[in-house]
């Protein structure tokens, strides 16, 4: 069950990510999952384990991880479409 609920943290915090850094991620659902688990290894990574928890996910560094991951994807994404 635990599993569950760290996929639903994650594909809220996606989901976050993109609505803060005003872009669009890739893959609709399963793109928000994806972006909300590497955006909070990539948040707590570079931010540290702080704020509060749910799921096994620090929610503060876990949204602007995200926030970061959606940024970079979306320069790399364009650099490819202008090619």
């Amino acid at each position: 069950m635990g599993v569950i609920w760290m996929l639903i943290v994650g594909g809220v915090i996606g989901w976050l990510g993109g609505l803060i850094a005003s872009r669009d991620i890739p893959g609709g659902i399963i793109g928000n999952i994806i972006a909300g688990l590497i955006g909070s290894w990539l948040g707590t990574l570079i931010l540290g384990h702080w704020g509060p928890e749910l799921a096994g996910i620090f929610i503060i560094p876990a949204i602007i991880g995200a926030v970061i991951l959606v940024l970079i994807l979306s320069f790399i994404f364009r650099s490819f479409r202008s090619d």
